[in-house]
């Protein structure tokens, strides 16, 4: 008697980009693994590539070992062995990562059908490679901000994962784990990502819009609803700083109150709260992007770059410019 056949759903190759977050890439591997073992048979396969073959070492210092090399890759592509999904790999320092013959690869697996993902920062690169024009995106929320200035094209969210037509991507840690659930779940059914859920001891697949970071009210130990409202605006209004008289006028406050509010709340007056917000947003603009300082300082909402500079020192004790140049160094250590 002949066994029974049974068909691979997918086939996935995950490129691995020196730094790339190790929790975004278990999570996204392991639930294949473990929708494999519920079933009884290897619905899912995947291997491991690299620039050239070699391991690449994660953020946190380990060293991967890989299946094979982009030239490799290339010539499965024709061939039995061309994967329905390539997905992005990468972390931190993203925005230093350029690679013409991995940009191309990308776009080479992309025009022959097949789905292309990012995990982390993985977006950065599928975006670098011209893959994300008009395609809905997700990135970590802590490089959200460069990576919108970098590429305008791309309609980019705060989400956790996003999927538009052939294109997967996700804000990495956790996120990785809703979204290759939902993929099971697409391939399959819902008992199947349940049982899974249940090996990986998670009680649910979050939506792909919840939020990527706590909510305020968590992040910042307040409990005022007028305050934390206040906050929501002024993060949606940095460019353009809203006046405290504007902010007033939405929250049915009076200055006065605002002012004592904040005082009591979070120990500083609305403008100064406000201004650390703006700065914070310029420093990852310095870090994360090549944009000019006069560029970032009018992103923040600073009518000239002279007084941006003036209060990034106040704030962080060294100018723009010392920002970027030690990043540099950094990078290049």
């Amino acid at each position: 008697m002949n066994a029974v056949k049974h068909p691979i759903k997918r086939s996935f190759v995950f490129f691995l980009v020196p730094d790339f977050t190790m929790i975004a890439f278990a999570t996204a591997l392991d639930p294949l693994r473990s929708a494999n073992r519920m079933l009884g048979y290897e619905a899912y396969c995947w291997r491991l590539a690299s620039i050239d073959g070699k391991p690449v070492r994660a953020s946190n210092g380990v060293e991967c070992a890989v299946n094979t090399s982009l030239e490799e890759e290339r010539r499965k592509m024709a061939g039995p062995d061309r994967p329905n999904m390539a997905i992005v790999c990468s972390g931190i320092n993203v925005e230093r990562y350029h690679n013409k013959s991995a940009f191309a690869w990308l776009r080479e697996e992309y025009n022959r059908g097949v789905a292309v993902g990012g995990l982390c920062t993985g977006a950065h690169i599928l975006a670098a490679a011209g893959l994300l024009s008009n395609k809905r995106c997700a990135i970590h929320w802590e490089n959200l901000p460069g990576f919108s200035e970098a590429f305008p094209k791309a309609n980019v969210f705060a989400d956790l994962f996003e999927v538009d037509q052939n294109v997967y991507t996700c804000a990495g840690g956790t996120a990785a784990l809703d979204m290759m659930l939902k993929l099971i779940g697409d391939d399959f059914d819902e008992s199947l990502v349940n049982r899974v859920c249940e090996q990986v001891l998670t009680d649910r697949v979050r939506s792909p819009t919840d939020r990527q970071r706590l909510p305020l009210r968590a992040r910042l130990g307040v409990q005022n609803s007028k305050v934390l409202t206040i906050i929501e605006l002024m993060e949606a209004n940095l460019s353009e700083p809203l006046s405290l008289i504007e902010i007033a006028d939405h929250v049915d406050l009076s200055r006065r109150q605002i002012e004592r509010l904040f005082r009591t709340e979070m120990g500083r007056s609305p403008a100064r709260y406000y201004l650390e917000i703006r700065l914070d947003r310029a420093r990852h603009l310095l870090i994360q992007s090549s944009m000019p300082v006069v560029e970032v300082a009018v992103a923040c909402g600073f009518v000239s770059a002279s007084h941006f500079s003036k209060c990034y020192r106040e704030l962080y004790a060294r100018s723009p410019q010392q920002e970027r140049f030690d990043r540099k160094q950094l990078l290049a250590a």
